[in-house]
């Protein structure tokens, strides 16, 4: 890491000499972030808080700034903050990040002309440089306990707080609970909402005040290895992802999945009875969809824990956490496909349902490919490719099923019409799915007897069936089957 318009040595004491007022200017613009941000609408609020970010990085780094390139990047974030001041939206942010990144890289990166090094350099700005607050908080007190501390438990401690949100807000019972420890009011004295985004507001202004870009120049490999080793660290060995941080890492994912699982086992597979201000419907729908994310997540870690040739590879006491850890997430992914039948047992099946319950079978069976890959060693390309002819086979599989049928099928025979149980049928949603509902939209208009609204529209549908079918070009195998249901209808079907 270096700043790069001075040599090492005077770089190095301009930026520790500097840094008490890069911490005001970062505590400014989080106080100004607070005012214009939190517990408010964003418009022109993030078009301001861009300028007095760039303002402040020029402030702070006025003693290594590239003052030929100021001119350039303040007129390019000029124009990219054209779009947020029309209207502040996905396409208005990108350009304003991108923006005050390349005029960071502009003003502030003598080193790195190439593209590839430049967009190395940007994605190290987003993905890395908001981390960096954390550690340069550290350092700055120049405790190396404290600083070994945090880099062993910043990953179990962050994805943990992760974890524990997404297990929380997918299980109505654990937000009860903690809801029930929250000895009286306490968001009248400290409110953890803010104090996480003054958190965020700091590790995200943070490197555009304290910049660091990586200089990466080619060493023999003799000499990279000499250097890593003269450092004290383990050739290939990541800090963050290092076996203690692994392991301490497991251990608290392990604790904090088991409870998710014995609640699921006690009240979604025993049956067991849920508190009276709390319904089986609720408890199955909330935890459906955070539950994949948790797994999806869950699955990165083991990727990138596990990777081959790395530390915790080999280890004979991380590979049953591992294990154990990714027996959790199958349960936890077969929970969330028993809740969403559940759901769909109550409030029918739409498109959407139909595929997420595809999906979770998908991301089921990615984790078990994931075990496969380290009992059997292989590479992060085998589980690549394994997953992608599993995906192939199920987009497959998927092309041949008539879901339109199934959906409306399912949706008629388990309505309130049809069983006495759940909720009435929505004919609006039943039209919608279009002609090859038809069967299905027959039995409905039976089952709620003569309706010459129902009729008419069921008549619209059919009239567009025997258009598409007019042509050759637009034949398909699945129609033809449809039309020829169609034509052996007796006619007071479609008269009532």
């Amino acid at each position: 890491m270096a700043d790069f318009s001075a040599p090492a040595s005077s770089a190095g004491s301009v930026q520790e000499g500097t840094r008490p007022v890069k911490a005001a200017i970062v505590l400014v613009l989080a106080a100004l972030a607070d005012w214009l941000f939190y517990g408010h609408g964003i418009g022109i609020s993030a078009a301001i808080f861009a300028v007095a970010v760039a303002c402040g990085s020029v402030l702070a780094n006025l003693a290594t700034l590239n003052r030929k390139q100021v001119l350039p990047a303040g007129a390019l974030l000029l124009v990219a903050l054209v779009p947020a001041a029309e209207e502040f939206n996905v396409a208005s942010l990108t350009f304003m990040v991108l923006a005050l990144g390349i005029g960071l890289l502009l003003t502030t990166n003598r080193d790195q002309h190439r593209l590839g090094e430049q967009a190395a350099a940007l994605r190290d700005l987003y993905l890395v440089g908001p981390f960096r607050f954390f550690r340069d908080a550290i350092s700055a007190f120049n405790l190396p306990a404290l600083k070994t501390g945090f880099v062993v438990w910043f990953i179990p401690i962050a994805f943990g707080g992760i974890f524990v949100f997404l297990l929380v807000s997918a299980n109505p019972l654990l937000e009860k609970w903690i809801s029930l420890l929250n000895p009286g009011n306490t968001t009248s004295y400290v409110s953890l909402g803010r104090v996480l985004f003054w958190t965020a507001a700091l590790s995200i202004a943070w490197p555009f005040i304290h910049v660091r870009w990586s200089a990466k120049r080619e060493m023999p490999a003799g000499l990279a290895e000499a250097a890593t080793l003269a450092q004290g660290i383990p050739s290939g060995e990541n800090d963050f992802f290092g076996v203690a941080t692994i392991l301490r890492s497991l251990i608290l994912f392990n604790l904090l999945f088991a409870v998710q699982t014995v609640l699921d086992v006690a009240y979604l597979w025993g049956n067991a009875t849920l508190p009276a201000d709390i319904s089986y419907a609720s408890y199955a729908h909330r935890g459906a969809y955070p539950l994949i994310v948790t797994a999806l997540l869950a699955a990165g870690f083991v990727l990138t824990a596990m990777r081959p040739g790395g530390p915790a590879e080999q280890s004979r006491v991380i590979r049953p956490l591992v294990y154990l850890w990714v027996t959790q997430n199958i349960l936890l992914v077969l929970s969330s496909i028993l809740r969403l039948d559940l759901y769909v047992q109550i409030y029918l099946l739409t498109w959407w349902r139909v595929a997420a319950f595809i999906w979770m079978v998908l991301v089921a069976l990615g984790l078990l490919l994931i075990v496969v890959r380290i009992v059997l060693n292989r590479s992060n390309d085998w589980l690549i490719r394994a997953n992608l002819i599993a995906l192939t086979v199920t987009l497959y599989i998927c092309s041949l099923v008539n879901f339109t049928a199934i959906i409306a099928d399912y949706n008629v025979s388990h309505s309130r019409e049809a069983s006495g149980n759940g909720v009435w049928l929505d004919m609006n949603y039943l039209f919608s799915l279009g002609p090859q509902a038809l069967p299905a939209i027959d039995r409905a208009i039976a089952l709620r007897g003569f309706d010459p609204t129902l009729v008419s529209r069921r008549g619209c549908l059919v009239e567009q069936q025997r258009r598409e079918m007019v042509s050759w070009r637009s034949w398909g195998f699945r129609s033809w089957r449809l039309q020829r249901a169609l034509d052996a209808e007796p006619k007071s079907t479609t008269t009532g």
